[in-house]
């Protein structure tokens, strides 16, 4: 008998991709400054930099969401996951429009073991109805259905009302406490 394997939705930006390491790279190449995570703690990305209008500038220029460095363990970590998960790749991408064919040639480049029927692009992420879903914004765990699982990221070091995770050994390790739980 097959058991009904239980669904994650996993966010790409700041959880798969790392995006702040990207920004970093980018703000370092236009403006000569490397601007560190610890510098922008608790503000949200726009924030974090001098120039605050490079955030947006980046983020609807072409190439920006094609090369974001993929986040330390997040392959290894969704391969094991979709053994005991039904995983969906969740991404508010129609708010950058532009980025659409850049993040689903990334999947592909990055996690090519992810069918394009796990992959769900939106603008709300509301709708999601996962039994988890990890992200790095309280904006869409706040109305998550199932079980919010914040992953750490400088801009929301400073909120706490949902269980967080620093890497992808943590959202293993607590994925697997919940399953013994569970059983």
């Amino acid at each position: 008998m097959n058991k009904i394997k239980k669904t994650i939705g996993i966010d790409m930006d700041g959880v798969l991709a790392d995006i702040e390491e990207q920004f970093m790279d980018w703000y370092e190449n236009e403006h000569g400054i490397r601007v560190p995570r610890e510098e922008r703690l608790g503000v949200m990305e726009p924030e974090g930099f001098p120039d605050k209008g490079a955030v947006k500038r980046y983020v609807y220029t072409p190439g920006f969401f094609r090369t974001i460095p993929v986040m330390e363990g997040a392959v290894a970590a969704v391969k094991q996951l979709m053994e005991d998960y039904e995983v969906y790749i969740v991404s508010a991408a129609t708010e950058f429009p532009q980025c659409l064919s850049e993040k689903l040639e990334w999947l592909a480049e990055h996690f090519p073991f992810i069918s394009w029927t796990n992959i769900i692009f939106c603008g709300d992420k509301s709708i999601i109805d996962t039994d988890y879903l990890i992200d790095d914004h309280c904006k869409n765990l706040d109305f998550c259905k199932g079980k919010a699982i914040m992953f750490n990221a400088s801009h929301n070091v400073n909120q706490h009302h949902h269980v967080r995770v620093n890497s992808w050994t943590e959202v293993l390790a607590l994925l697997e406490k919940e399953s013994l739980v569970g059983a």
